[in-house]
């Protein structure tokens, strides 16, 4: 089984435009999450010191949006135009199975945002891609993101102990999955 290489494609929910970045998202990105050190705690990449830091970033990712396997989506608050935060498949079985990842600016954390970007992703894997698994892992030291994964259908797979390293230092990895026959049986519930 090969996947449908759509790329990163826009995206729609009743709140969220999910689209590719632009270099014009630099401040946004800057601003909302990426420069504040309580939405880096706990991720993989160092917190943005400058907006020179963040155009950089972007400016790789655009380069990547030609590739049909690579999906990284910028998160929008329909109606304000500013970006809030991102949501991205970070490794990816061609096959079979992707592993996601996600951020959001602390300002928006707690209304149920980011769980409503990861729905809309998972559909779009699993529907239009042609993904058999989806995946997620979270620090243990914050089982809010694993909260989302849950709201999100994805089940509690297990904790791979001092597995991985993030800006809080080496870190058990929690992991949350759902597979295709799980996402059948959640629609028709």
């Amino acid at each position: 089984m090969k996947i449908d290489k759509t790329g990163t494609v826009d995206l729609e929910t009743k709140r969220l435009k999910l689209r590719r970045f632009t270099l014009d998202d630099a401040q946004d990105m800057f601003d909302n999450w990426a420069s504040d050190p309580a939405v880096t705690k706990y991720l993989t990449w160092p917190t943005h010191t400058s907006i020179e830091v963040t155009k950089a970033v972007l400016e790789s990712w655009a380069s990547n949006y030609a590739d049909g396997a690579y999906f990284n989506w910028a998160i929008e608050r329909k109606g304000s135009g500013k970006v809030i935060g991102s949501i991205a498949v970070v490794a990816l079985d061609e096959d079979i199975a992707a592993e996601i990842g996600y951020c959001l600016g602390r300002a928006y954390w707690g209304q149920g945002i980011m769980t409503e970007a990861v729905m809309a992703v998972l559909d779009h894997l699993f529907d239009a891609v042609g993904l058999n698994r989806v995946a997620a892992y979270h620090d243990a030291n914050n089982p809010r993101s694993g909260r989302v994964m849950e709201k999100a259908g994805m089940k509690y797979e297990g904790i791979l102990r001092q597995a991985g390293r993030n800006n809080s230092g080496i870190c058990d990895k929690v992991c949350r999955a759902v597979i295709r026959s799980d996402r059948a049986q959640q629609n028709r519930s």
